[in-house]
């Protein structure tokens, strides 16, 4: 079978490929570029592989209505309507183009999840090396058919979709002609619990679509989303801000720079310690094979001398023969003297009466 990849900006990325951590800007950059071009600053300081933009405005993601349908009920922004959240969280558009820049000068990967076609269409006038589509819009067929279109790797974030709607995504990317496609198992909850995670579904999804599969995080810590490495995710989204109490509709769930260069580390070393099947002696026990009990001699002997119970001791360190090799040895005769405190050498035994066998 054929790994699954995807390869953006030249990156490839598979299982056989360190973790693609990708820092989510989101809303955080509170209404101000200045903390926006700074994020993309600090995930780059950080080790991340990219990071991810959200392109939308209010009116392409909602309705300026406050009926009860469009009000939010619970949660970290209960009482609000979604034109208010929206209008406060979005990135303007004009902010595009000099954050794509300061990220090419950077030398860190950007691209965005377009929340409509007029999203795609800007980005592309950027010339966005791929897209994510957003949990909430992996039901939207016709917005995942017109990037499709557009020929770039596309990521589908799947909370909330159950395996059907992940299907019919993936055929309605497929069918529109995206060659490369990853998904994310996602719990679209702001912050989520570890426990809802069920990271399990990770290796199951692997096997069920054949595709590139990752995880959006949205648990407060990393513990998460390194688990999830050991269980085959080949990509890593989090939430990445300057300042967790920043008071911007997604900080207080997003990674501060110091906890985002740490998931760059510790998910590379993850990756690093699965390795592959392995029962042969590591580069680093090598040294330490002299600390392996092995047969000694406990007194002086003489050629022809009979090896005895009470000749022999399995001690540390390594240089005699196996303590398994005990029980044929006794009884057999020297063909040369030994000191005691010396390792047992088949060469100065007599096997000739004796079939040695472990």
């Amino acid at each position: 079978m054929t790994l699954p990849y995807i390869e953006i900006d030249g990156r490839r990325i598979a299982e056989d490929q360190p973790p693609y951590i990708i820092a989510e800007l989101s809303a955080n950059h509170n209404g101000k570029l200045e903390t926006a071009l700074r994020i993309i600053e600090e995930a780059k300081k950080a080790g991340a592989d990219a990071v991810k933009l959200q392109t939308y405005r209010p009116d392409t993601i909602t309705l300026d209505c406050d009926s009860d349908d469009f009000k939010i009920k619970g949660g970290l922004w209960d009482g609000r309507t979604l034109y208010e959240l929206y209008e406060e969280a979005h990135m303007p558009w004009e902010w595009h183009e000099p954050l794509f820049a300061r990220a090419r000068e950077l030398g860190i990967t950007i691209f965005s999840s377009p929340f409509d076609t007029t999203a795609v269409d800007l980005l592309e006038s950027l010339g966005a090396p791929a897209y994510k589509i957003a949990s909430f819009e992996a039901v939207d067929l016709p917005l995942i058919e017109y990037v499709a279109k557009t020929g770039k790797p596309m990521i589908i974030s799947t909370g909330m979709a159950d395996a059907e709607e992940i299907q019919e995504a993936i055929e309605a990317a497929r069918g529109a002609g995206c060659k490369q496609l990853a998904i994310l198992h996602c719990v679209s909850g702001y912050p989520a619990p570890a426990e809802d995670y069920n990271l399990r579904t990770i290796p199951d999804m692997v096997e069920r679509f054949g595709l590139v599969t990752g995880l959006s995080d949205h648990t407060l810590d990393n513990t998460t989303a390194i688990t999830s490495v050991a269980l085959g995710a080949s990509l890593i989204e989090k939430h990445f801000t300057l300042d967790r109490n920043g008071g911007g509709p997604d900080d207080s769930f997003s990674l501060e720079p110091a906890e985002l260069a740490a998931l760059c580390r510790d998910t590379k070393t993850a990756w690093q310690a699965l390795g592959k099947v392995d029962y042969g002696r590591k580069s680093s026990e090598k040294g330490n094979v002299q600390f392996r009990r092995s047969l000694y001699f406990v007194k002086d002997m003489n050629k022809g001398d009979t090896i005895t119970e009470d000749s022999i001791k399995s001690v540390r360190p390594g240089y005699g023969m196996p303590p398994k090799f005990r029980f044929i040895i006794i009884g057999q005769q020297l063909t040369g003297g030994v000191l005691k405190h010396t390792p047992v050498d088949e060469s100065v035994i007599d096997f000739s009466r004796t079939h040695r066998k472990a």
